[in-house]
């Protein structure tokens, strides 16, 4: 009695969890399938019968545009219609055993599934994929042919690289997946598809390299993306401003690469990916800030040149950030620090000019920004003669009219280039420029170390899924300074950063470090 009552509780909660069932009747479940899709004039549904005897109803439901009609007639539609085994004049055959004749032996497609509910119907549909019915079966047949229209494999635009990969990701989530895998050869490589909008169902992928990604890191990065509760996602920027852990920060605790070999270098350090179908842009996490120093060249040249090329990154991004407050905090308050013949040189431009030091950094500031924007938005050819021209006639008027000394117009123009060698933080360069310029304008030297100092106190109580944002400098991890002011050669390498890949800690073996063979064997 006991164990009746259990299997029909059992079976109304799994009937509840799946939603309405299909039933044995095709032309019920295909209306429910119109009624679903009332006025969406892209679903198709094709009507057949299979054998020439017994001759079974049977649809296929599709939408046109996002499925391969010509493998969907070939693999699907012409074996139902005419293969011999389904035609012969079988009459102890019932319609249960045709369709698993037709699953087992007929039909030439890889990934057959079978579904049960209506729901998961649709998601198929809507998915891409294509939904065989068949009359008398309370099951459909499920299969991808996708063969929408789809942008190639290119080289990211905004990663270029004169050594290493030319291949970036795209908009189609198994084309990214299939390069990572080629990157990756290992069967602990995980790829996990959690659906995330109410109106989109986009498929976001969670990647990870069991055995050397924190378990605890990976759970977290599950958790969050399914408490996102929200009707669309529409590219991965949308899940980066619901999962990372500063909402309110300036600086970015996710990170983003449009390449497979930075990916999957991430990966290989314990990192967890996130793909979201539709964009080529993959987050990772956790994200450090030293990140937006290392680029994927860095680690495919020779480390000497390497390592100078990141002092020149430190450096630029130093003169992006301080140049205007560093000139704003001198030329108001402390010109006494200004050698005497560029004072003069400086005061001697300066003269008739109406605004002060800090009107002048603002202005240009906001000037600079609008260059940039307008050269990004506009076609690339007009884009570039925009900025570029742009630039030289607004400086030189400005200086020409004398509202603006030509002092500032260099330490601008030394700001525009430099925020744009470290570009993965250069909205972040933007707020932090302005604030300490303000500051600079009101207190001096003064304002400028005080701003700094509250910059850097935001920056050490930040974390990315529990990693400290300025690791290793704050807290200090001496293995991991190999690979922040200096890069070193990848024999010496032989560990992964201690706060993220703690659990499996060692990269490579030790000793690596190639020798020339001894005298007495070249004899």
């Amino acid at each position: 009695m006991f164990n009746l009552l259990k299997r029909l509780v059992s079976k109304k909660n799994s009937t509840k969890e799946k939603g309405e069932l299909l039933g044995s009747d095709i032309q019920r479940n295909l209306d429910r399938i119109k009624e679903i899709f009332i006025n969406a004039n892209d679903i198709v549904i094709r009507a057949f019968r299979v054998g020439s005897y017994r001759k079974i109803k049977a649809s296929i439901v599709f939408i046109d545009g996002l499925v391969d009609t010509g493998a969907l007639n070939e693999h699907i539609i012409k074996p139902l219609v005419s293969d011999i085994r389904l035609t012969q004049p079988n009459l102890w055959l019932t319609n249960k055993q045709i369709f698993r004749l037709a699953k087992e032996q007929v039909l030439s497609v890889g990934n057959l599934q079978e579904v049960e509910s209506l729901e998961d119907v649709v998601s198929r549909i809507l998915s891409g994929n294509i939904v065989l019915f068949l009359d008398g079966i309370p099951t459909a047949f499920t299969s991808s042919l996708q063969g929408w229209e789809a942008r190639g494999i290119e080289e990211p635009e905004t990663e270029a690289v004169v050594r290493g990969p030319r291949e970036g990701f795209t908009e189609t989530l198994r084309t990214n997946t299939a390069q990572l895998r080629r990157k990756i050869k290992s069967p602990n490589l995980k790829f996990e598809i959690i659906k995330v909008g109410r109106e989109t169902q986009t498929d976001v992928c969670v990647t990870y390299i069991k055995g050397i990604a924190n378990d605890k890191v990976v759970e977290e990065v599950r958790r969050r993306i399914k408490s996102i509760d929200t009707d669309s996602i529409l590219e991965s920027g949308y899940i980066e401003q619901f999962i990372e852990d500063g909402p309110f920060s300036i600086f970015p605790t996710v990170g983003n690469s449009e390449k497979p070999d930075v990916v999957g270098g991430k990966l290989l350090e314990g990192r967890v990916g996130i793909i979201t179908d539709g964009t080529p842009f993959v987050l990772t996490v956790p994200f450090l800030f030293i990140e937006a120093f290392q680029v994927s060249e860095d680690y495919y040249s020779r480390p000497y040149y390497s390592t100078l090329v990141r002092w020149f990154r430190f450096i630029a991004f130093f003169f992006s950030i301080f140049s205007p407050s560093i000139y704003v905090a001198l030329t108001t308050f402390h010109q006494e620090m200004i050698p005497t013949p560029l004072l003069v040189t400086m005061a001697a431009s300066k003269e008739g000019t109406p605004f002060p030091a800090l009107v002048e950094a603002i202005v240009m500031g906001v000037i600079f920004e609008i260059l940039r924007e307008a050269g990004v938005r506009l076609p690339r050819p007009v884009g570039q003669a925009v900025s570029i021209v742009g630039a030289m006639v607004i400086g030189e008027a400005a200086v020409s009219a004398g509202l603006i000394g030509a002092p500032m117009v260099i330490v601008i123009a030394i700001t525009a280039i430099s925020s744009f060698v470290v570009p993965v933080i250069s909205d972040a360069g933007a707020v932090m420029r302005l604030f300490l310029v303000i500051m600079s304008g009101f207190l001096g030297q003064f304002g400028l170390m005080l701003g700094v100092t509250g910059i850097l106190t935001h920056m050490v109580s930040l974390r990315s899924f529990g990693a400290p944002y300025l690791s290793p400098v704050a807290p200090t991890t001496i293995s991991d300074l190999k690979d922040l002011f200096i890069r070193a050669p990848w024999w010496a390498m032989t560990t992964r950063p201690r706060v993220i890949g703690w659990k499996d800690p060692i990269r490579q073996g030790f000793r690596l470090m190639p020798e020339p063979p001894d005298d007495d064997e070249n004899d």
